[in-house]
């Protein structure tokens, strides 16, 4: 592994050094690489239905020049001669669009001389032993899930000189358990080392769930509701404040859902502080015009909004200081800080009110107010009395979270998970968020 990456960064290093020997005296440009080499194995009935090994890349070239920009997308080989064949011939059809094209007044040029080189190489499963070390554990259960590992490149070059080359071998297990009822255990198992011991321990999880979903599901009226959220709920909705919430673009265009934060005419509970936290080197800390991130970049401080994410072309326009955010301002490492409720006294907390594994379906009602609907999914139920009595419905909520992380916010777990990023539309994606469970007073159910 590590000498097949060591091959893909000299391509690359040879496409930014070329075209820094090629470039015009009033041209600017960027590099950037997406790449992966990846092993999928999709699994039904635990059986495999479909597996391969994809070698996938590519390369963007933006060039710059007269306030005009635009750029081309090639495919990356690893090979230095085609590589560098597919960039000059970009570099040449970009020449004669750009004099055609309109001035844009808040475009970015290279600038600074930052350089990075990060690579982590894990332990993951061997393609011999993939299959009979997932099956293993289930081979008696309805387990349907997607394994995806191995290498996952990203890379910056310009014209000014920046450098960066981020690569990390990592692997995610997206699953599901299912009942004959339909009914179903969601679970997520990820990381850059395979470990049998804790995924053993994962399954064992899931099969306690499964027993508990095979009684009749109860159908829980609309209504308020205490409900706890596992860390995957609370992820999911986590995700929503990169939807329109956390960027300075929106709250500057009145179209985010913490502009009533921004504006200090309400505050989010003491116990809830949301930051950027790069230090755990899952996601790359440069962003598309190679400029590097703080290790660490608090956004909600005990309720309290304290910074947006703002890229140079958003401070360029409304006269910001940029901190390094990505072109579409959105979250690449969030992390919610835990609280103090343990796990053991989650169903006692809760006492009678609703557990919620998994949620899917989020979209904002009503942004302005920070409304989100959504619907729960897999493994629900209805407690009482700090017992687990059935599982639920499927139930369709729709609340503000100036509520469930306002006046209605009683507490996170003192313990934090990792839910990884599973996407693979286009490419593998990278990271995910770092989250707690959390307990909430009165979450609002409407159908």
């Amino acid at each position: 592994m590590k000498t097949e990456i060591s091959i893909l960064e000299t391509s690359f290093n040879q496409i930014l050094e070329t075209l820094l020997a090629k470039k015009a005296e009033n041209e600017e440009f960027t590099v950037k690489l997406n790449c992966e080499r990846s092993q999928f194995t999709r699994l039904n009935h635990a059986k495999v239905r479909q597996t391969g090994y994809v070698a996938d890349g590519w390369v963007e070239l933006t060039l710059m020049t007269d306030q005009r920009s635009s750029f081309r997308q090639f495919p990356f080989t690893g090979n230095g001669e085609i590589d560098w064949q597919a960039a000059y011939h970009a570099l040449q059809e970009l020449r004669d669009e750009l004099p055609v094209l309109p001035v844009d007044p808040y475009i970015v040029l290279p600038s600074g001389n930052n350089t990075s080189r990060e690579v982590n190489i894990g332990n993951l499963l061997s393609a011999d032993l993939l299959v009979p070390s997932i099956l293993k554990q289930v081979k008696e259960l309805d387990f349907t899930g997607i394994y995806a590992g191995g290498i996952v490149i990203r890379a910056y070059g310009d014209s000014h000189g920046q450098k960066h080359w981020f690569a990390t071998d990592s692997f995610t297990l997206d699953y599901s358990l299912f009942i004959e009822s339909g009914q179903a255990v969601k679970g997520i198992f990820a990381g850059s080392n395979w470990d049998t011991a804790a995924y053993i321990n994962k399954i064992s999880e899931g099969k306690k769930q499964l027993k508990l979903l095979s009684s009749t599901p109860r159908e829980i009226p609309k209504g308020q509701y205490k409900t706890y959220f596992a860390p995957a709920a609370v992820s999911d909705l986590l995700t929503m404040l990169s939807w329109g919430a956390v960027s300075e673009a929106d709250i500057q265009q009145g179209n985010s859902a913490l502009a009533i934060l921004s504006r200090q005419e309400k505050q989010l509970s003491p116990a809830f502080s949301l930051q950027e936290n790069f230090q755990r080197g899952l996601v790359p800390r440069f962003n598309e015009w190679g400029e590097i991130a703080a290790p660490e970049i608090p956004i909600i401080a005990k309720g309290t909004l304290v910074n947006t994410l703002i890229n140079s072309r958003t401070a360029k326009e409304y006269r910001k200081i940029a901190n390094a955010a990505n072109s579409s301002e959105t979250l690449r490492a969030p992390e919610i800080s835990p609280g103090n409720l343990a796990y053991d006294q989650i169903l006692p907390s809760l006492d009678t009110g609703l557990y919620v594994s998994n949620l899917h379906y989020l979209n904002w009602s009503d942004r302005p107010t920070g409304r989100i609907t959504g619907m729960t999914r897999y493994a629900c139920f209805w407690v009482e009395n700090g017992e687990i009595v059935a599982p639920i419905e499927n139930l369709r909520f729709d609340e503000s979270l100036y509520r469930f992380w306002g006046e209605n916010l009683i507490d996170f777990t003192n313990f934090q998970e990792f839910i990884p990023e599973v996407g693979t539309y286009d490419s593998r994606q990278l990271g995910g968020s770092l989250v707690p469970g959390m307990l909430v007073n009165d979450f609002t159910y409407t159908l």
